[in-house]
C-alpha cells in the first residue's frame, strides 16, 4: 500500500508477555506464601494511557479485582517497568509521568457497573493524584473536581542528569490550562520526594479555549479561543528552561461554537464513542523541519454522497478545501476522517472510501498532490480502525494497542507508477518517490526504467522534463532550509485538468500574527516562509531566461569573431570544468556512451553561465550561508542536471545493447539506433525548452545518429528546425567516413550549405571536390567585397582582355581585377586542397571566382595558379556540370 506502518511498540509482543511472566512469579511467590498471586490472567483491559516524549509507553490494565495497574515501556531499552497500582476499581482518564520516572500524574473517576461515560455521573469527582514512585510512597491530590482533567508533564530539552524541578500541565474540561511546578529533592540517598508538597506553584496557561492539541515532540500547545464568534488559533512554545511563549495568533475561517470541547493528543482519547467518529469534527495541527504550519479541518459529516474537508497552508498564505465524492450513497460512512504528518506529505484517509497524498511543501497546483478513491486497491489495504496522530509521523491504533511510524511506501509507489492511468496520478507519484529519500541512485534508476518503457505516454506534461528538474530539486533541497523557494520544483507551472472525483476551492488566508521578534530552530523558518509570501511576488525561483540571452549574445560575438574580454570567457568555460570534474568524481565508474570526447565550446559555455547565474541568484536571496557552500551547492546542482541526462542515456545505451564506442556513419541502422535516437530526440526537447546544458558530445552523437535513422529529406528537415544542432566534430567524421557517391555528395554538400561560416571553412578544406572549391571561392569573394569602395566615374577600370556576352558579369570581373590590382602586395588566395593540374599562371585570379560566386562549381584550382586564366574555360565547365547532373 501506498502508506507503509512501521511498528514502533505492540501492546501484544512487547507487554504481555513480559505481564504473564510477572504473573506467574508472582502465583509462585503466593504458592510458596500461601497466599494467592497477586495478578490474574485477565488482560481484556490492557490498554495505552500515553506515549512521552522520549518515545516511553505508558500502559495500563486492569486485574480481577479492579485494582488498577501503571506499567511502562522504556522505547530505548525495549523492557517494561511496573510505576503504580491503585487498589481500588478506577477508571483512568490521563497518566503522565516525568522524565526521571520519579513522578506519576494520573486522573481517575469511579468506573461504573456500565462502563466509563462521557459524563461524569452525579455526585462523583475526578481525581487527580500525584504520585511519588521512586520508590513508592506520598500520594498527594492536585484536584477533586466534578468535570475531567488532563494531565501533561512537560520534558526537557535535556536528559543528561535529574532536574530538580518539574513542570505539569493540567487541562480542565471547564476550559481552562494550569502548570504546575513541583520541586523534588534526594533523601537518604536515591529516595525522591516532593519539596513543600502542600504548596505546589501554579499558574495559569491559557483560558477560555474550546480545542487545544498537545506536540510533545516540539512540547507546544496549541488551543483555539472564539473572540466575538471569530476562532482564533493561538500556540504556546515551552522552552528548556520551562518557560513558556505566545508564539503566534492566527484567524480561523471555521466555526467551533457549537462543536463542544475537544482534545487533541493529550493521552488516549477513550472518552468519546469510537464508532461514531464521523459525527464529530476533526481539527488538528501539523508542522514539519521546513517551517511549515498546516491546520486541517473537517466539518460534521452531514452527505451520504461526498466528504468535504481543509487544509489551511499558513506558511503559504492561502487554504483549500476539498470536496471528495464517496460514490455508491450506500456507502455509509461510520470511521472518522484521519489525518496524518508525513514530513513533506498530508496523508487524509477515509476508511474504505479514499486515500489522499496532500504536498504541503509545494501545495499550488493540484497535480503535485496524489488522490485515490475507493475504487482503488491502495485504499482498500489501509487499516480500516481509527489512528491517532501523534507528533511527527508517530500514529497510534489505539484499537489494536499498535504504535507506528507512518512512511510512505517507495516500492508500492514504484509500482503504482507503472499502472498509473492519469497523467496528474503520474505526476504526483513521481514526486512522492522522489520525496522519501532513501537509496536516491536505486529510485532514480527504476523512474528513468520506467520513462524509457512510457516515453510517449503522458500529454499533460514532459516526463524526462519533469524528472530532472524534480530529481535535481530533491537531490540539492533537504540540505538548506529556503531552497526550495530558490528553485524550480516542477517543470509545470499550471494545470488546469479536472482531478476526477475532486472539487477544490483556494482561497487566501489571514497570515499568523507573530507574537515574539526572536526566532530559533522551526519558528524562525515559519518566520521566513511568512516574510517570503508577504513580501516575494513574483515567485523567486531560478529560471534560464538570463542565461538564454547571454548565451546567444556569446554565439552571435563567436559567429562574427567579435568576442568579449577572454578573461570572461574563461572564467565561464573554467565553470564548466568544474561541473565535469565534480561530475566526474561522483560517477567513477565507466561510462557506456561515448559522452564528454570533446570540448563542446557551446554546451560548456552554456554549463558556465548557468553556474554563474545560479550562484548569483543564490547569494542574492539566501542568507546566512556560507559562499563556499552555496559554491559547492550550484555545482552539484547543474553536475545533477547533466548526471541525469547521462543515466537515460546509460540506461538506453545499456537496454539496446549498443557499443561504447561512437557509430560510423557508414553502414545502415539497426533497430535499436532508431530507438536511442528517438530517446535522444526527446532529451533535447526536454531540455531545449529549459534551455538545460547537455553533456559534451551529445549533440556529436545525436547527429550521428540522425544520418543512420533518417532519409535525406527527414534529416535535412530535423536539421532546419534545430532538432539536430551541426557540430564541427561530427562533421569532420561525415566527410572522412563518407566516400563521394552521388548519395553521399548530395548529403555532404547539403550539410555544408548549412553550416555557419567559421566551421564550414575548415570543413571545405577537408573534402576533395569541386563544391567544397566554389564554396572556398564564394566566401573568399564575399570577404574581398566587404571593404569595397565604389570609385569615381573618373577613374574607369580598363576592360579586361577576357570578356564574355554577359555585361554584368563583365562588369563584375572588373571590379574583382581592381581589388586584385590594388591589394597586389597583400592578395593572398584562398589555399584549395585539390589534385593540381598544370595550367598558364598568366591568367588573372578574379575570373575564376567570378564565375564561381555563380553557385556553380567548376574545377579545383592549384593555390599557385593565377585565377583568371580560367574564366572562359569555366564557362565550358560549368554548361558540362549543369548537363551531366541535370541541373
Amino acid at each position: 500500500m501506498a502508506l507503509r506502518l512501521v511498528s514502533d511498540f505492540d501492546l501484544r509482543k512487547d507487554v504481555l508477555p513480559w505481564l504473564r511472566a510477572q504473573r506467574v512469579a508472582s502465583a509462585a511467590a503466593g504458592a510458596r506464601g500461601g497466599g494467592p498471586g497477586v495478578l490474574e490472567n485477565n488482560y481484556e483491559s490492557l490498554h495505552i494511557l500515553n506515549v512521552e516524549r522520549n518515545g516511553n509507553v505508558i500502559y495500563t490494565y486492569k486485574d480481577n479485582k479492579g485494582n488498577v495497574f501503571f506499567g511502562l515501556y522504556d522505547s530505548q531499552t525495549r523492557q517494561n517497568e511496573h510505576l503504580y497500582t491503585f487498589e481500588k476499581d478506577l477508571h483512568v482518564v490521563s497518566c503522565s509521568v516525568n522524565s526521571d520516572r520519579t513522578l506519576l500524574a494520573a486522573s481517575l473517576v469511579h468506573s461504573t457497573k456500565e462502563g466509563r461515560k462521557n459524563e461524569l455521573q452525579p455526585g462523583s469527582k475526578c481525581l487527580t493524584l500525584l504520585v511519588e514512585i521512586h520508590p513508592v510512597n506520598n500520594v498527594k491530590v492536585l484536584k477533586a473536581v466534578d468535570s475531567y482533567i488532563w494531565v501533561q508533564f512537560l520534558y526537557p530539552y535535556v536528559e543528561s542528569h535529574p532536574l530538580p524541578e518539574n513542570h505539569l500541565l493540567l487541562v480542565s474540561e471547564e476550559k481552562y490550562i494550569e502548570k504546575f511546578h513541583i520541586q523534588v529533592i534526594q533523601e537518604d540517598g536515591s529516595r525522591v520526594v516532593i519539596k513543600d508538597s502542600g504548596h505546589l506553584p501554579r499558574e495559569r496557561v491559557a483560558e477560555d479555549f474550546v480545542w487545544a492539541q498537545w506536540d510533545m515532540s516540539e512540547q507546544r500547545l496549541y488551543y483555539i479561543d472564539l473572540k466575538k464568534s471569530r476562532s482564533i488559533l493561538k500556540c504556546l512554545q515551552f522552552s528548556a528552561d520551562e518557560k513558556f511563549n505566545l508564539m503566534f495568533e492566527a484567524p480561523l475561517d471555521i466555526t467551533l461554537s457549537d462543536s463542544g470541547f475537544k482534545l487533541v493528543n493529550f493521552g488516549c482519547d477513550d472518552l468519546q464513542d469510537q464508532e461514531n467518529l464521523s459525527k464529530h469534527l476533526t481539527l488538528c495541527v501539523f508542522t514539519n523541519h521546513t517551517g511549515s504550519l498546516c491546520v486541517c479541518y473537517s466539518p460534521k459529516f452531514d452527505s451520504w454522497e461526498k466528504f468535504t474537508y481543509s487544509v489551511f497552508y499558513f506558511h503559504k498564505g492561502h487554504g483549500k478545501t476539498f470536496t471528495a465524492a464517496l460514490g455508491s450513497v450506500d456507502s455509509h460512512v461510520t470511521k472518522g476522517l484521519t489525518f496524518l504528518n508525513l514530513d513533506y506529505y498530508l496523508a487524509v484517509y477515509l476508511p474504505g472510501h479514499f486515500f489522499h497524498l496532500l504536498n504541503i511543501q509545494h501545495p499550488d497546483l493540484i497535480c503535485h498532490s496524489l488522490f485515490l478513491t475507493g475504487n482503488s486497491e491502495v485504499v482498500d489495504m489501509l487499516p480500516h480502525s481509527p489512528l491517532q496522530s501523534l507528533s511527527g509521523s508517530l500514529v497510534l491504533d489505539w484499537c489494536s494497542g499498535k504504535l507506528y511510524r507512518a512512511l510512505l511506501n517507495q516500492s508500492y509507489l514504484l509500482q503504482f507508477l507503472w499502472n498509473a492511468r492519469l497523467d496528474c496520478e503520474k505526476m504526483a507519484v513521481l514526486h512522492c518517490v522522489l520525496s522519501c529519500g532513501g537509496d536516491r541512485q536505486f529510485l532514480e534508476a527504476k523512474i528513468i526504467q520506467w520513462i524509457s518503457e512510457n516515453i510517449s505516454a503522458c500529454h499533460s506534461f514532459d516526463l524526462i522534463q519533469e524528472f530532472i528538474i524534480a530529481s535535481s530539486y530533491w537531490s540539492i533541497c533537504p540540505e538548506t532550509s529556503n531552497m526550495d523557494k530558490l528553485l524550480p520544483y516542477s517543470s509545470v507551472l499550471t494545470w488546469n485538468t479536472e482531478i476526477p472525483g475532486i472539487t477544490l476551492v483556494t482561497e487566501e488566508i489571514a497570515l499568523p500574527f507573530m507574537k515574539v521578534h526572536s526566532f530559533k530552530g522551526y519558528w524562525e523558518k515559519l518566520n521566513s516562509n511568512l516574510e517570503y509570501v508577504k513580501y516575494s511576488k513574483p515567485h523567486l525561483h531560478y529560471n534560464n531566461s538570463m542565461v538564454r540571452k547571454e548565451w546567444h549574445s556569446l554565439i552571435s560575438e563567436e559567429k562574427t569573431g567579435r568576442r568579449r574580454s577572454m578573461v570572461y570567457v574563461k572564467n565561464i568555460l573554467d565553470n564548466a570544468t568544474k561541473v565535469i570534474s565534480n561530475l566526474e568524481a561522483r560517477n567513477l565508474e565507466p561510462r557506456l556512451t561515448p559522452l564528454f570526447q570533446e570540448e563542446d565550446n557551446h554546451q560548456r559555455l552554456l554549463m558556465g553561465l548557468m553556474v554563474s547565474e545560479l550562484k548569483d541568484h543564490l547569494l542574492r536571496h539566501l542568507q546566512g550561508v556560507e559562499k563556499k557552500k552555496i559554491e559547492q551547492m550550484v555545482l552539484d546542482y547543474v553536475s545533477k542536471l547533466l548526471d541525469l541526462v547521462c543515466q537515460i542515456m546509460e540506461t538506453s545505451w545499456r537496454k539496446h545493447s549498443l557499443h561504447p564506442c561512437v557509430p560510423h556513419f557508414s553502414g545502415r541502422a539497426s533497430a535499436a539506433e532508431f530507438k536511442v535516437f528517438h530517446i535522444m530526440t526527446r532529451i533535447l526537447e526536454a531540455t531545449k525548452s529549459l534551455f538545460l546544458p547537455l553533456p559534451p558530445g551529445f549533440h556529436t552523437l545525436h547527429t550521428i545518429l540522425g544520418v543512420h535513422c533518417l532519409p535525406l529529406h527527414n534529416l535535412l528537415h530535423y536539421i532546419d528546425s534545430g532538432v539536430l544542432l551541426l557540430t564541427e566534430t561530427a562533421v569532420t567524421r561525415l566527410m572522412k567516413d563518407l566516400d563521394n557517391t552521388e548519395k553521399n555528395e548530395k548529403l555532404k554538400f547539403s550539410i555544408i550549405v548549412r553550416l555557419p561560416p567559421l566551421i564550414g571553412q575548415k570543413i571545405c578544406r577537408l573534402w576533395d571536390h569541386p563544391m567544397s572549391s566554389n564554396i572556398i571561392s564564394r566566401n573568399h569573394v564575399k570577404r574581398l567585397l566587404q571593404n569595397y569602395k565604389k570609385k569615381p566615374p573618373s577613374s574607369v577600370i580598363h576592360k579586361s582582355s577576357f570578356s564574355v556576352e554577359f555585361l554584368p558579369l563583365n562588369y563584375f570581373v572588373e571590379i574583382l581585377t581592381d581589388i586584385e590590382c590594388s591589394n597586389q602586395g597583400n592578395f593572398t588566395p584562398p589555399l584549395l586542397a585539390f589534385p593540381c593540374c598544370s595550367l598558364d599562371t598568366s591568367v588573372p585570379i578574379h575570373f575564376c571566382v567570378a564565375f564561381s560566386f555563380q553557385n556553380t562549381p567548376y574545377l579545383q584550382l592549384s593555390p599557385f595558379c593565377n585565377w583568371s586564366w580560367f574564366v572562359m574555360y569555366n564557362l565550358v565547365l560549368r554548361v558540362n556540370y549543369q548537363r551531366d547532373n541535370h541541373l
